[in-house]
């Protein structure tokens, strides 16, 4: 198992920030999503770019802070804040999304934004290190797993740069990475909640064959439960 850290840890080296909005590419008529912008200091370079920065944050402490930091600025006008858990709540539109955000909503964060329509141009994030290596992980690496297959199918991911842990405030207890995430517009022409269902299904033993897997009887149950689930859907007999 690798270490968790589910703290809140504020980006503050300004060379990670301005290569994180330096690869975002972003145009002066953007729209940028921004998930956990804890003080601002990522908010700021962006909205020095682009349009609008609609940033979500579920602290209202450091919601009171960031309004604070653009009050009376040529940027008060350009900053939309949500408070709430962006998890339960409906994405807004977005051109770009750059975010640091909170690592414990990684992987469900992930997939909502991969999911969310109309298509975005691009996210990038910053993760802890083994995650955004099993984004990028391929057939055969040790770290490929479901969370891999699942998001290569959906997008190109690239791994931008490291980031050691004395460029957050306070340090964190991981290495992190910024990565980059470009989804494939038009998606796959797949049911993408079957397709995760399968996935969830071949992923779920480590170590075991596909044959060993499918042959387990819970796994055999719920496979001819959803048959006869799209049977029925289908007029047809089960």
């Amino acid at each position: 198992m690798f270490k968790k850290d589910f703290g809140q840890h504020i980006l503050k080296n300004p060379l990670i920030i301005q290569g994180m909005v330096e690869k975002s590419a972003l145009l002066p008529t953007d729209t940028v999503l921004e998930i956990g912008p804890g003080t601002g200091n990522l908010t700021v370079k962006l909205l020095e770019r682009v349009k609008t920065v609609v940033a979500c944050e579920i602290d209202i402490r450091l919601v009171a802070e960031l309004k604070k930091r653009v009050m009376n600025t040529p940027y008060q006008n350009k900053l939309q804040i949500r408070v709430g858990d962006v998890l339960k709540s409906e994405l807004p539109f977005f051109n770009v999304c750059v975010a640091n955000i909170p690592y414990q909503i990684s992987s469900p964060l992930v997939f909502k934004l991969l999911l969310h329509r109309p298509f975005f141009r691009c996210a990038v994030l910053m993760f802890q290190r083994e995650f955004a290596y099993r984004l990028v992980a391929k057939p055969g690496d040790k770290l490929y797993c479901r969370l891999s297959i699942n998001t290569q199918l959906l997008a190109r991911v690239d791994l931008i740069m490291k980031v050691g842990k004395n460029n957050f405030r306070p340090p964190p207890k991981v290495e992190s990475n910024v990565v980059r995430i470009e989804p494939r517009n038009p998606p796959p022409p797949i049911n993408f909640k079957e397709w995760d269902g399968l996935t969830r299904i071949a992923f779920s033993r480590k170590n075991k064959t596909l044959g060993a897997i499918f042959k387990q009887n819970a796994v055999a149950v719920t496979l001819e439960k959803n048959y006869r689930v799209y049977c029925s859907l289908k007029n047809q007999v089960s």
